[in-house]
């Protein structure tokens, strides 16, 4: 059984930063893909961006040039960095992540606000 925490989540103005971690412990064969969801209210969820265990980044096209994913292999974490954040960035962002051989697992998400 894996376990997600993620971190970072918060309350940031119109063009400010912040930065999404989530640790996955529990894999015994390590992570092949890792990525960010997204759920604003009234929408469904929505993919934001996905990286590979060889590093092969994918984004949804609203957030190209401003938010960053990356991992960290040695420690099972995969970061999201995001700037210029924009009021309707605003939703619960979950962690998604699929070990080697086993099935996809996510996060309880943490919310992110961006004031106008």
């Amino acid at each position: 059984q894996v376990q997600l925490v993620e971190s970072g989540g918060g309350l940031v103005q119109a063009g400010g930063s912040l930065r999404l971690s989530c640790a996955a412990s529990g894999s015994r064969f390590g992570i092949s893909s890792m990525g960010w969801y997204r759920q604003a209210p009234g929408n469904q969820r929505e993919l934001v961006a996905t990286i590979t265990s060889g590093g092969s980044t994918n984004y949804v096209d609203s957030v190209k040039g401003r938010f960053t994913i990356s991992r960290d292999n040695a420690k099972n974490t995969v970061y999201l960095q995001m700037n210029s954040l924009k009021p309707e960035d605003t939703a619960v962002y979950y962690c998604n992540v699929r070990p080697f051989g086993d099935m996809h697992y996510w996060g309880k998400g943490t919310l992110v606000t961006v004031s106008s």
